[in-house]
């Protein structure tokens, strides 16, 4: 009996994937655009990317010009991004921006093109694990505040635009914990020039983020390997000045 209900389960669920997404044959002979992207709508309210997917290629290619091009082509973007298929993602922004660089959704594209490219940067097994790779290539993250900087300064009113202001605080942060991961390691190395320059680099650069304070360690602790005293002197009591409850301020006493 036990056996029968787990093979009932087994086909029900099988009946409901195959219903969920739209054999390829039948997406092919997609003939009215509209009703197609309406069919493509309902699928990603109901969260099926998969089968969204596969109507908006059919519609893009089917329908290259119409009334629903441009949105299509929009959501294309949005589907690459929810898939992960980040070099399509980004492929579609840039061909849509360069095709369409007066559109009323421009902002929208250089918001998913600053998504696409955040995601990028994000590394899944720092999420699962918790493990902090500060260390990894910032590139993306750059790109990503990039990205944010234009919509804002291009679509300052954009409905994007304070998300993307936010989005840019948090990729500053992690900028700057990437040079001060590049700066442990050169004083691991004993190179305490060049830890105190990337210390001085959060500095200049990311002065308003929580990493300014341990950046100003960094660059003391450097500076007194090098006997560098006046200008120990002078780091340490910035840091006093502006983070007088520091835990680093011990190592200096």
């Amino acid at each position: 009996m036990k056996f029968r209900i787990i093979l009932a389960c087994i086909a029900a669920l099988t009946l409901s994937a195959c219903s969920s997404s739209p054999d390829e044959t039948d997406v092919n002979r997609l003939t009215d655009v509209e009703a197609g992207y309406a069919r493509a709508q309902q699928a990603l309210q109901n969260g099926n990317f998969t089968s969204a997917l596969q109507v908006l290629e059919a519609l893009n290619t089917r329908f290259p010009f119409g009334p629903f091009t441009h949105q299509i082509q929009l959501d294309l973007i949005y589907v690459y991004y929810k898939t992960g298929d980040i070099d399509k993602a980004l492929a579609s922004v840039d061909r849509f921006t360069r095709l369409n660089p007066n559109h009323q959704s421009i902002d929208y594209a250089l918001y998913m093109r600053g998504l696409t490219n955040e995601r990028a940067s994000e590394n899944l097994f720092q999420d699962l694990v918790g493990l902090d790779r500060s260390d990894r290539d910032p590139t993306k993250a750059r790109e990503a505040f990039d990205d944010y900087a234009e919509l804002v300064r291009r679509f300052p009113d954009s409905k994007y635009a304070a998300d993307a202001r936010q989005r840019m605080i948090g990729i500053k942060s992690r900028l700057a914990r990437h040079e001060l991961a590049v700066a442990q390691y050169y004083m691991k190395r004993e190179a305490f020039l060049a830890a105190a320059n990337r210390g001085k680099y959060v500095l200049e650069n990311f002065a308003d983020t929580p990493e300014a304070e341990h950046a100003l360690a960094v660059m003391a602790e450097a500076y007194d390997s090098l006997g560098l005293v006046e200008l120990r002197a002078d780091t340490v009591a910035t840091l006093k000045h502006n983070y007088p409850q520091s835990d680093y301020l011990s190592r200096f006493n």
